[in-house]
């Protein structure tokens, strides 16, 4: 296992024959395989599953507060009241209030629009995001609505209705130590005592309300419909679980994606190279981070532009604007990973530590989080990558393993910060200099006392065993009604055994490798992301992979994505191998 990772085939979470399964008719036995490892073991629920419909979209008064929030927006439009929407800055952010903006208007009141500057006023309601929110809208809004944000802002939501400004929160982030501000309305599934909606994302919530509204007052002229593309990258690009509602609103979305009323994601969606109905791993990885990487930058309300302009010129030219974003942060993200593997490298001994936290006064705090994200995978360590500016005070953002939660880790090692909090997968925090040793040493414990040592060992979890010649773009067919992938629907690994080279790997891009294989008789090509950074083993091999659907100038091919590669085990003597 040259990454270090152990294989473990992937617990069946139902009848793992599947012979008593009401599967639909011509659902192949590997797609069965996949479905009953994920606990679908036919009937209605696994039908819903293979073929999600709009009309199984459920009442938005459900969620707690929903209908407070629309009596005050109504109450609001009647009047003809200044509005003011307060988003963030990353891509659930933008589109949240893109999409809130688009129903507001649709409704005729004329929303002003507000987004902090990820590194001036930081991340939320802040104070010093307020303060310039209020002088710079040209207005004074008695209502302010925040989307992806406010959870958490207890003092500054006070200090907005000292002002005489009532708030609604929509948002789906963690409430702090201090609990609920005093808002109107608090639209946060994540507040309430067991709901069922804690999946969703932020502009999942917006979609939500706005489906309330409608349920309140029609409108003609708008189709919710042609909104789904926004709440369908939001979706992917904030990694929530695709479950239910969510795995709903992304596969439909996505349809939309290509052809979408958006300009400027059409645009975005080209520059990119999207297919015409691209998956969620595309989106992830081609159109999240364009949209992200201006809010990183600082530079939020181009995204913004993007998502509202009618003009397709000017969508053109964001698009572009975007991706050059994108790729300065590349370049940052690049001297960033660099220096923090130089000083691992120095000073961090895996079987001591549990944690990485590392910190720099030359480090950009727009793109600490993609560095955190990749530092985890590739030690799979709970870490904090940390910007500090030159008063010493450091932006930090953190990633986790399963079975570590950063918003507990922030609040067992809050006499060491200043500020934290996020999700239990993906976290903020702020922090002194000064305090960066007394931080790690305290998460290390955390860590250390709240997980297992098997907890902490990386696994590869294995979905099936398969033979080259089972690859067929039949199977495709098949298989793409698991989409999307992503959080709690895991892209399915397979593995192969005695794989032998026909041709030495080829350097592909800046770290890749392009593998030339076969299998007895089959042969098959595959790319090894990152591969350059592993010694392959002497074949022959067995190789871990993913699948995917690959069209090129007109012809349509199946992918295979490598995972990890070990030296083969014959059947029946790698009991050992699935530790």
């Amino acid at each position: 296992m040259i990454s270090g990772f152990h294989w473990q085939m992937r617990p069946s979470c139902a009848n793992e024959h599947g012979k008593d399964a009401d599967f639909p008719e011509g659902i192949p036995e590997l797609v069965r395989h996949l479905l009953l490892r994920r606990g679908h073991g036919g009937g209605i629920e696994t039908e819903q599953f293979l073929y999600p419909r709009l009309s199984d979209l459920t009442d938005p008064y459900l969620i707690a507060d929903m209908r407070a929030a629309v009596d005050r927006i109504f109450k609001a439009v009647d009047a003809g009241e200044s509005v003011c929407i307060y988003g963030d800055y990353d891509v659930d952010g933008v589109t949240s209030v893109a999409l809130l903006q688009a129903i507001l208007r649709a409704y005729d009141l004329e929303p002003r629009l507000f987004i902090p500057v990820r590194s001036r006023e930081g991340y939320g309601l802040s104070e010093q995001g307020v303060a310039r929110c209020l002088e710079e809208i040209d207005c004074d809004p008695t209502l302010i609505i925040t989307v992806d944000c406010g959870t958490s802002s207890v003092d500054e939501v006070e200090e907005l209705r000292d002002r005489g400004i009532d708030v609604i929160i929509l948002d789906h982030h963690e409430a702090g130590p201090q609990g609920l501000p005093a808002a109107v309305a608090v639209v946060n599934p994540k507040v309430e005592d067991n709901s069922p909606y804690t999946y969703l994302c932020s502009a999942g919530v917006v979609f939500k309300l706005t489906h309330a509204l409608l349920k309140e007052r029609k409108l003609k002229d708008f189709d919710l419909k042609q909104y789904m593309d926004l709440v369908a990258v939001a979706t992917v690009a904030d990694i929530v679980p695709l479950v239910d509602e969510n795995r709903l609103l992304v596969r439909h979305g996505l349809k939309r994606l290509v052809s979408s009323r958006h300009m400027g994601l059409q645009m975005l969606a080209t520059l990119a190279g999207l297919s015409a109905v691209p998956t969620a791993a595309h989106v992830g990885f081609r159109i999240g981070p364009r949209i992200n990487a201006a809010g990183r930058m600082d530079a939020p309300m181009d995204a913004l532009e993007l998502l509202l302009t009618m003009d397709s010129d000017r969508a053109q030219q964001l698009a572009q604007l975007l991706d050059g974003h994108n790729k300065k942060r590349q370049e940052e993200e690049e001297t960033i990973r660099s220096e923090a593997i130089a000083m691992l490298q120095k000073d961090f001994d895996p079987s001591r530590d549990h944690v990485i936290v590392l910190g720099s006064r030359s480090w950009h705090p727009g793109v600490v989080g993609i560095v955190a994200s990749q530092l985890m995978r590739r030690y799979y360590k709970p870490t904090f990558v940390i910007a500090i500016d030159s008063t010493g005070v450091g932006k930090g953002s953190g990633r986790a393993i399963p079975g570590v939660s950063l918003v507990q880790a922030i609040n067992y090692c809050s006499d060491c910060l200043i500020s934290g909090g996020g999700h239990d997968m993906a976290a903020g925090l702020v922090i002194e200099e000064k305090q960066l040793d007394m931080f790690r040493e305290k998460f290390n414990r955390y860590v250390e006392e709240t997980t297992t040592p098997q907890q902490r060992m990386p696994i590869l979890l294995i979905d099936a065993e398969v033979t080259f010649a089972e690859l067929t773009l039949d199977l495709l067919d098949s298989y793409e009604l698991l989409e999307p992938f992503g959080n709690a629907n895991p892209l399915p690994v397979f593995m192969s055994r005695g794989i032998f080279p026909t041709e030495p790997p080829k350097r592909a891009g800046n770290n890749h490798l392009k593998l030339f294989m076969r299998q007895g008789f089959v042969e098959r090509d595959a790319i090894f992301f990152n591969g350059a950074d592993f010694d392959l083993p002497e074949p022959p091999w067995d190789i871990a992979f993913t699948i995917d659907r690959n069209v090129f100038r007109g012809r349509t091919s199946l992918s295979i994505s490598i995972q990890d590669i070990r030296t083969s085990v014959p059947p029946g003597e790698d009991d050992q191998a699935w530790v």
